[in-house]
């Protein structure tokens, strides 16, 4: 039974859908803002804190802000999400077209 439930697990794992979308990351000191987008919106925080914590994060501004105010200052929210779109292009277009748009609304930084 229990290599059963495994193999349950694992294809339910794999019939998982992820959402798009586009997200904001704050620093409460120094109210700095960096809009960004990303294909899978739950595991994007993961994936960017860690980088941030190794210390090689590809933005050089938002890495001089979490090395000097910590990782406590920041956090990370949904801005849009894009559901059910199917076609890569589409969503490719929507969610440049998206981030775009948040940037200018909260005068942020790219990411």
């Amino acid at each position: 039974m229990k290599s059963e439930t495994r193999k349950l697990a694992i294809a339910d794992y794999k019939k998982r859908t992820s959402v798009a979308g586009v997200f904001a990351i704050r620093c409460r000191a120094s109210g700095e803002v960096w809009v960004g987008q990303a294909l899978d919106l739950e595991k994007i925080q993961n994936r960017i804190w860690f980088t941030l914590r190794m210390g090689d994060h590809r933005d050089a501004e938002l890495q001089r802000a979490w090395t000097t105010h910590g990782e406590a200052s920041f956090s990370l929210e949904t801005l849009e999400r894009i559901e059910d779109e199917e076609l890569a292009y589409v969503r490719d277009t929507m969610l440049k077209e998206r981030v775009q748009h948040w940037r200018a609304r909260l005068n942020a930084s790219a990411i």
